[in-house]
């Protein structure tokens, strides 16, 4: 669980330029790719969140296949909102739904071969956009490594 902005630091000291860098670095890398991935996406006649949620269904590992709850909580969106997504996806022939076998009240999503075949090309074409992209990332977490054993280092008690 990433920290919330009520527990960060109050005052932080100055960092180095090259951490600027290299968080800017970090920051277009990661910008640059989801622009890539959001085209790859309407390419293939579907939006980013769609693409999103087709990749989460597939993605999704437990005894059942994906719920719409789980779709929500994965994307970060309320339930209703899954639910029109899902309508969508459904509409265009990219996702099935079905009542689970469990619990007849859960609504279970598996991907339709169209849906399949979709994810698996912006797969493919957001793969060899990362191996560009991995350069930049290699770079930043060679900085964060650094600072880590600088910050590790500071609160080190002095040896006697």
């Amino acid at each position: 669980m990433s920290p919330k902005i009520s527990e960060m630091v109050p005052f932080a000291p100055q960092l180095d330029p090259t951490v600027y860098q290299s968080l800017g670095e970090f920051r277009r890398a990661i910008r640059d790719f989801l622009a890539f991935s959001e085209e790859s996406a309407r390419e293939q006649g579907v939006t980013s969140q769609q693409h999103q949620a087709l990749l989460a269904i597939k993605a999704h590992v437990g005894p059942e296949p994906m719920s719409i709850g789980e779709l929500a909580d994965s994307l970060l969106i309320k339930n209703h909102s899954a639910v029109g997504l899902v309508a969508r996806l459904v509409e265009r022939g990219l996702v099935r739904r079905h009542a689970s076998e469990s619990d007849r009240r859960r609504v279970l999503l598996t991907l339709e071969p169209r849906g399949e075949d979709a994810l698996s090309r912006i797969s493919h074409n957001n793969l060899r956009k990362l191996a560009v992209t991995a350069k930049s990332l290699r770079r930043v977490i060679t900085m964060l490594r650094k600072l880590e054993t600088a910050q590790s280092s500071k609160s080190e008690p002095d040896a006697p």
